[in-house]
C-alpha cells in the first residue's frame, strides 16, 4: 500500500534529485498533502541568508561540513549559493559531494581514516586535504600517498573546552598543545603543507573559544618554528532554538579576525567549516499526531529520536520551536504541558522535555519543529520500519 507522501509524488530525502514540489508554506503542505509521514520542509530563501552571512562577513574561506545534512538538495544549493568547499568525514560523504558538487574542494577533516580511505580519497576523488591527531595517522597517510608538498595536513589541536558549548569535541579529537607543534613540524619534514585546526564546540554562544584556541594555534606554530599560513577555525558557530536569543554572526566574524591579527605576526589565512550554522534555519520538521491521551497529557507523533528528533536527547539547548497547526491553520488557544512520545515500541522514544501545547490538540493535527535543517536528517534511522521523512521546498 503507498503512504500519503508516495501518492503526492513526493521524494526521499535521500533520493532527491533536481526536481522538488514548491508549496507557498507549511500550512499548505499540511492542508494540501495532509502528509501520514513527517515532511523535511526546506526554504531555500533561509539557506541562502546563511551562506550569504558566512561568505559576505566572514574574512576567509568558507567549508559546509556535510554531516550536519548530508542530502543532495543540500549540497548542490550550497554549492550553487557560492560554498566551493565541502568538509567530509568519510568516503560516502565525499562521493555525494563529487555527485552533487564535482568541481568542489574536499577537506578530508575525520583524523581517523584506514589506508583505502585515504588512498580512495587522494587517487579517486583528488581530496588533497586531511587532517590529523596523531603521529601514526600522519604516517599512514605517508605510506599511502608518499611525499607531496600538494597535500596539506591539517594537524587537529584541542584544549580543555569552556561550559558555553554544546558537544565538547576535545573528548575525542585533537593532540595536546605540545604534541601538535610536534607533529606540525613532522608534517613539515615528510614534505607535506602544514595546516592547524580546531574545534571550538557545537553552539558556542561567545567567540571565547575561538580566541583561545587561535591565541593556542600561534603558539603551537611558533614552537614548530612554522611559518602557519592557513588556520582552520572548524564550525560551532551557533544557531536560534526555542531557549536562546538570536547570535549576531558578524560580530563573532569580528572578533575572530582582531584575535588572529593580534596573536600572529602575520596573520595565516582563516578558513571556517560551519555545518549547523549554515543549514540549520534552512528546514522544518512536519509530524503528524497519531493519538492523544488527553488524561495522561500523553501525544504520539509519526517521528521522534530515532527519526529526525534525536538531537533534542542531546541538550536542552538544542529544543526548537514547536507550532502547532490545525485545519490549515497554526492554533494556540488554552495550554498544558504534553508528554510527547514517537512511533515506535521503544520506551526511550519520549522526547526528553515536556512542550505546553494546545489543549485543543487532537489526532491528524500537526507539529511543526523549526530550525531542524542540522543532524534532523543525517541521524534519522529506520528503526521499527520508521524514520522516513520526504522533503518539499517552500518558496521564497
Amino acid at each position: 500500500m503507498k503512504s500519503l507522501l508516495d501518492t503526492h509524488h513526493l521524494k526521499s530525502i535521500e533520493n532527491l534529485g533536481n526536481e522538488t514540489t514548491s508549496y507557498e508554506s507549511v500550512l499548505k503542505i499540511a492542508a494540501t498533502l495532509a502528509p501520514a509521514e513527517p515532511v523535511q520542509c526546506f526554504f531555500p530563501h533561509k539557506l541562502r541568508h546563511q551562506i550569504n552571512c558566512f561568505t559576505n562577513n566572514f574574512r576567509g574561506d568558507v567549508a559546509f561540513a556535510v554531516k550536519a545534512n548530508p542530502s543532495h538538495q543540500i549540497i548542490k544549493s550550497a554549492h550553487s549559493l557560492g560554498i566551493k568547499t565541502f568538509d567530509v568525514a568519510s568516503l560516502p560523504e565525499i562521493d555525494l559531494v563529487a555527485s552533487n558538487a564535482p568541481e568542489a574542494k574536499l577537506h578530508y577533516h575525520n583524523p581517523i581514516k584506514s589506508k583505502l580511505e585515504i588512498q580512495t580519497a587522494h587517487f579517486k576523488f583528488g581530496c588533497n586535504r586531511f587532517a590529523i591527531d596523531d603521529l601514526a595517522e600522519l604516517r599512514k597517510i605517508f605510506s599511502v600517498t608518499g611525499q607531496n608538498n600538494e597535500i596539506e595536513i591539517a594537524v587537529r589541536f584541542s584544549l580543555p573546552q569552556s561550559n558555553n558549548a554544546v558537544h565538547d569535541f576535545s573528548e575525542k579529537f585533537g593532540a595536546k598543545p605540545a604534541e601538535a607543534a610536534h607533529l606540525l613540524a613532522h608534517v613539515k619534514l615528510l614534505g607535506f603543507s602544514p595546516v592547524l585546526t580546531f574545534h571550538p564546540g557545537s553552539q558556542c554562544t561567545t567567540p571565547a573559544g575561538w580566541i583561545e584556541h587561535i591565541q593556542a594555534a600561534a603558539q603551537i606554530a611558533q614552537n614548530a618554528d612554522i611559518t602557519l599560513t592557513k588556520l582552520n577555525i572548524g564550525g560551532g558557530f551557533p544557531v536560534k532554538y526555542a531557549k536562546e536569543s538570536k547570535y549576531p554572526l558578524k560580530a563573532f566574524f569580528t572578533n575572530i579576525e582582531q584575535a588572529a591579527c593580534a596573536a600572529f605576526e602575520v596573520p595565516p589565512q582563516l578558513e571556517c567549516e560551519p555545518g549547523r550554522a549554515i543549514v540549520g534555519p534552512s528546514i522544518s520538521l512536519l509530524t503528524q499526531v497519531k493519538h492523544v491521551r488527553h488524561e495522561q497529557r500523553e501525544i504520539y507523533l509519526n517521528d521522534g529520536i530515532y527519526g529526525s528528533l534525536l538531537e533534542m536527547t542531546q541538550a536542552e539547548q538544542l529544543t526548537p520551536n514547536l507550532k502547532v497547526i490545525k485545519n490549515g491553520k497554526y492554533i494556540q488557544g488554552n495550554q498544558q504541558l504534553y508528554t510527547v512520545y514517537g512511533p515506535t515500541c521503544d520506551p526511550l522514544d519520549r522526547l526528553p522535555n515536556k512542550f505546553q501545547l494546545p489543549m485543543s490538540i487532537a489526532e491528524d493535527d500537526y507539529i511543526e519543529f523549526e530550525s531542524l535543517g542540522a543532524y534532523g536528517a543525517a541521524t534519522s534511522t529506520r528503526f521499527n520500519g520508521y524514520g522516513h521523512a520526504s522533503i518539499v521546498e517552500i518558496k521564497n
